[in-house]
């Protein structure tokens, strides 16, 4: 009898470690996966923000200033993305999440310098943006979605690096 319960007491004791080991990788995982998910949708808010750079529609107010202070701006701009990384700022205790900074990397005409920043806060407009629609957290955020948050991270943009 001693052998059962000696066989028992140690399967109940694989059998525990087994389940916290499990739900350490699954959270472990549920986090990347929210990452991963957050940098998707970042490249797809920085390609939306090029196609907007390139095809936008602007109000009349903002057409007839750029028609005459940035005319570069009105016609396309063939940017490309090169990449997009971040950097983890460590956990904000202002937003009880992990700070994330994006840090996007593209290239395009040789414009100036005011208008690769205007086509620059174009692209992280749209990446903000993207990743609060994937996340639904509009509601957490102004209207230019800056920061933008998921349910564990915050998201900012640092100036895009224009190479």
């Amino acid at each position: 009898m001693d052998v059962d319960g000696q066989i028992s007491a140690e399967f109940i004791m694989l059998t525990g470690f087994l389940l916290l080991a499990t739900f350490s990788v699954a959270l472990f995982i549920a986090h990347e996966s929210e990452l991963t998910q957050a940098m998707s949708a970042a490249r797809s808010g920085a390609s939306e923000g090029v196609i907007a750079d390139t095809q936008a529609i602007y109000p009349d107010i903002t057409f007839s200033n750029y028609s005459i202070e940035r005319p570069n701006l009105i016609n396309p701009s063939d940017i490309k993305i090169i990449k997009i990384d971040y950097l983890d700022q460590g956990y904000n205790p202002l937003y009880n999440r992990t700070k994330i900074q994006l840090r996007i990397y593209a290239s395009g005409p040789p414009l100036n310098k005011n208008d690769l920043n205007c086509l620059g806060d174009r692209i992280n407009y749209h990446v903000r943006r993207s990743i609060c629609e994937v996340f639904n957290t509009q509601n957490l955020t102004n209207s230019l979605y800056n920061p933008a948050f998921s349910d564990n991270y915050v998201f900012t943009t640092g100036d895009v690096q224009w190479i």
